[in-house]
């Protein structure tokens, strides 16, 4: 895989690398205190273009069932922690990345 993606919650960051380079760098939010967005290694799973309402434009699923980094029909929570533990980041920015990813990209997910 050419391609990694690092969250790094207490930055509310996400951060896309090439190899050991990172190329882009995305604010987002993350899960609010009762429902903590899980700390560890993930695959993406799947892609989903316009998936619907809370999940914006664009849904790529984890190997963590029921969680995934996604749009947003709500972009002044980008920053903040608010999510039921998914990474949401603006429209233009999960298009943009969902356009350079692959089923099976990794995604570490770190505190």
């Amino acid at each position: 895989m050419p391609y990694r993606i690092i969250v790094d919650l207490s930055q509310r960051m996400l951060h896309l690398l090439e190899g050991d380079r990172v190329i882009h760098s995305y604010p987002v939010a993350i899960g609010k205190v009762l429902t903590q967005s899980p700390v560890g290694e993930y695959k993406i799973v799947n892609k989903v273009p316009n998936p619907g309402g809370p999940f914006g434009a664009f849904w790529m699923g984890l190997s963590r069932p029921h969680y995934g980094i996604h749009g947003t029909n709500n972009p002044a929570s980008i920053g903040h922690a608010v999510s039921k533990g998914c990474i949401r980041m603006y429209n233009e920015d999960v298009l943009a990345l969902s356009r350079l990813v692959r089923l099976g990209t990794r995604v570490t997910i770190r505190p």
